[in-house]
């Protein structure tokens, strides 16, 4: 299979994920697919994943390695609606992907915790921000954190794609996600040092696609 660039120097970079080569260029496609169509990307984890979480809508929310200038004719309005301010606005704004952490609503998520259940907030979000056409992307080393679970399950029965991004063995998230990144190693710690590049890379090739 012939790779994108960004999923070759990937993969150059780091040998050991050469077993989740066509995993992560089939992350990649689904992602493309999605914003294509005008879909959004949703997010979650637990722990260090949580982070990840936060960290892969910041690259896809702003400029990552390329410049992402706005439609020029929303730029225009700006200037034309304030001469100063919407002129400062027109050259600052950069394009970005819609993206979601489900792991950054405090209130929303202890509030169903304490109520219905701690287990189903991630999916509790899932149903109300998700459309058919959209992307859940679930992070576990595990690949069996019920919370990030039951939101993929949640995804599904919305019409949504799932992409999980998981350690060796998938656990459980891998039996309900359309594309699964099963990096090679068990250990936590291991898990999250190869997902960082993997994500960054996904981040990378999103970026290449639409700017």
């Amino acid at each position: 299979m012939e790779y994108p660039l960004e999923f070759k120097q990937l993969l150059e970079r780091y040998p050991a994920l050469e077993s989740c080569g066509d995993e992560i260029a089939g992350a990649g496609e689904l992602l493309r697919k999605t914003v294509e169509q005008g879909g959004k990307i949703l997010v979650c984890g637990n722990g260090g994943s949580a982070a990840d979480a936060d960290h892969i809508t910041g690259e896809l929310l702003k400029s990552f390695c390329k410049k992402r200038p706005i439609d020029p004719l929303l730029a225009e309005k700006l200037r034309a609606l304030d001469k100063e301010q919407g002129a400062r606005l027109a050259a600052a704004l950069q394009g970005g992907i819609p993206a979601i952490n489900l792991t950054g609503h405090t209130a929303l998520t202890t509030a169903f915790g304490n109520d219905v259940d701690p287990l189903f907030a991630y999916a509790q979000q899932t149903l109300v921000y998700g459309s058919a056409g959209d992307v859940f992307w679930g992070i576990t080393t595990s690949g069996n954190a019920k919370n990030v679970c039951h939101a993929a399950l949640t995804a599904k029965a919305k019409g949504m794609g799932v992409l999980g991004l998981t350690g060796s063995r998938g656990g459980l998230l891998r039996t309900l996600c359309d594309i699964c990144v099963t990096v090679p190693a068990e250990e936590t710690y291991m898990v999250q040092e190869l997902h960082l590049p993997v994500y960054h890379a996904l981040c990378l090739y999103l970026e290449e696609c639409f700017w």
